[in-house]
């Protein structure tokens, strides 16, 4: 089930929102009504690999309850580590393991269904064994407590990665307010807009662009559309889903963390991955990072852990080498950034953001390509492809899609913290606040309605 679908829009989350409500003050029985709404919510796509999830939470309690025993702490961690990796890899890298094999041994292909999401869910589970281990957060012996934090519907299938210590204490005991529900619809609703709006009008545009191109090289004017195009839509999808996540966990009591911060304003690679997706940063910070020794130490061992981190964090968005090759060019610029060169030293602002910009355009193209070969056709296409300026088929997208392309360019820009910090009294002035909620209230009714219809809505998570 997605969010911004029919089923979960019109009946799941009204439906549950009733039951959750209907429990006051009761915090054991909201805990319950939101575990196994979560386990439908994941069943409703996913009716076989629930057990999957639920066998591994299990697992993972009783690795937290064993970690009380001090003799085996260490013991207990890298077994649990070992088990949830052997999990990932089992649904996630086996296939292309036993694919890559077959071309030297006489081996057989294994085809696996990749269940959505285990990446997201299993992270947290490590995450809650590693909080435990290092003693910043209690054991917990409840295990409704510890599988409604692996399972909050909110964040199951899309992220935000949630760690165990920011929710640890709400779980137990939480307060929903009037306000923090007003603020979780309103930004559940920006949420939804981002995502059907933009992203998936937007995902209409790259698919054809993207599909063509594998197939064909193409003008370069068209191929740089469907690389900028692209750039916006996995921007607005990844953020309209945080944003719903934490507008819906606001809803329930819980407040999740901010995951992205217009990255698209960064003016250094570094700064753009303190700006996008910073749940996944922070956890390959704190839990892979940090414990091999972080910059306080030699250079060499410093550029070790970043190439560490990197690859771990190109293999961690799926099993194909364009996704290795994507982690490993940001650990090269950013090596680059803290030892060779230091963009934010010199070049105007403009500059410094439209370097940052391109690498991250150009990466992008290589993350969303089907393999190396699509990646490499579609590449020279972008930056030999000029011996036709223009085509029919970049006439007809901008014909068709200028108007949306402009909005989503102008909306990834922090233009709001802009005209705040120039224009104060605009915070406060009525009928631009007045005007602002219209418009958030006329995009969710409007979101909805295209829902309903069944429009091209794509899952960019089925990776991960």
């Amino acid at each position: 089930m997605q969010f911004s679908s029919a089923s979960f829009l019109i009946l799941f989350l009204p439906g549950i929102m009733l039951v959750y409500y209907a429990g006051r003050k009761n915090l054991v029985y909201k805990n319950v009504v939101l575990l196994f709404g979560s386990l439908f919510f994941y069943a409703w796509g996913e009716p076989l690999f629930v057990f999957v999830m639920c066998g591994s939470i299990m697992v993972n309690y009783c690795f937290g309850r064993l970690l009380s025993v001090r003799k085996y702490r260490k013991t207990v961690l890298i077994i649990s580590v070992l088990f949830n990796l052997g999990i990932l890899f089992i649904f996630k890298y086996l296939s292309f393991v036993t694919e890559l094999l077959s071309g030297v041994v006489n081996i057989k292909i294994c085809q696996i269904t990749l269940p959505i999401g285990i990446s997201f869910f299993t992270f947290q589970m490590m995450s809650y064994i590693f909080d435990v281990y290092y003693g910043k957060a209690k054991i917990q012996k409840n295990i409704v407590s510890l599988a409604l934090y692996i399972t909050m519907f909110p964040q199951l299938v899309a992220g935000p990665i949630v760690r165990y210590q920011s929710v640890e204490n709400r779980i137990r005991e939480r307060h929903e307010t009037l306000l923090d529900f007003e603020y979780g619809i309103r930004r559940f609703a920006i949420g939804l807009s981002k995502k059907i709006l933009l992203a998936d009008f937007l995902g209409v545009i790259a698919e054809r662009i993207f599909g063509e191109m594998e197939n064909m090289s193409g003008a370069g004017v068209t191929a740089w559309l469907g690389a900028i195009v692209y750039t916006l839509e996995i921007y607005y999808d990844f953020s309209g889903y945080s944003d719903m996540a934490i507008g819906l966990g606001r809803c329930f009591g819980f407040h999740f963390k901010e995951n992205f911060r217009y990255p698209y304003a960064a003016e250094s690679i570094t700064e753009f991955w303190k700006r996008w997706h910073i749940s996944l940063t922070d956890w390959f910070r704190d839990y892979v990072y940090i414990p091999l020794g972080g910059n306080r130490v030699s250079v060499k061992r410093h550029v070790w852990n970043l190439l560490v981190v990197w690859t771990l964090t190109g293999i961690w968005h799926g099993a194909n080498w364009t996704f290795l090759i994507w982690g490993l060019i940001y650990f090269v610029f950013q090596v680059m950034e803290k030892y060779l060169y230091d963009v934010r030293k010199s070049p105007p602002r403009f500059l410094r953001r439209m370097y940052t910009l391109l690498i991250v355009t150009v990466n992008w193209v290589i993350f969303r390509s089907s393999n190396l070969t699509c990646a490499v056709r579609y590449l020279k296409s972008m930056f030999f492809g000029w011996t036709e300026f223009w085509d029919g088929r970049f006439i007809l997208y901008m014909r068709n899609g200028a108007v949306i392309l402009v909005i989503a360019m102008i909306g990834c820009l922090p233009i709001k913290e802009f005209a705040l910090r120039r224009l104060p009294k605009v915070k406060d002035n009525i009928l631009v606040n007045g005007m602002i909620e219209l418009g958030i209230v006329v995009s969710f009714i409007l979101s909805v309605l295209i829902s309903v219809n069944g429009m091209y809505s794509p899952f960019i998570y089925f990776n991960f």
